[in-house]
């Protein structure tokens, strides 16, 4: 059975497989969970805050460059078309 994809909703990441179920974005947490090599994917929903429900859902993925290194791609199918974005590097947190 596959692994579980952790999901980001309004700024938390949910996480089943993770040691903390809980995270939120933009803290140390956050960046240190981006780091561990195992942590390859997430959803992200979207939400239409105007017509108050979800418009659809992006996938993050972490990718090898050629040169070595990791980054982070978003991809989203829109009209029937799938787009890359590239979103770029884990970084550390720095306060």
């Amino acid at each position: 059975m596959a692994k579980d994809i952790p999901t980001v909703s309004q700024a938390i990441l949910y996480d089943s497989g993770s040691t903390a179920p809980v995270i939120r974005l933009d803290t140390p947490q956050w960046f240190a969970w981006l780091d561990v090599p195992s942590n390859i994917r997430f959803s992200y929903t979207l939400h239409n805050r105007a017509e108050g429900y979800i418009d659809g859902f992006m996938t993050v993925r972490k990718e090898r460059r050629q040169r070595g290194g990791a980054y982070w791609s978003v991809y989203r199918r829109r009209d029937g078309r799938l787009h890359k974005i590239y979103v770029g590097q884990s970084t550390a947190y720095d306060p």
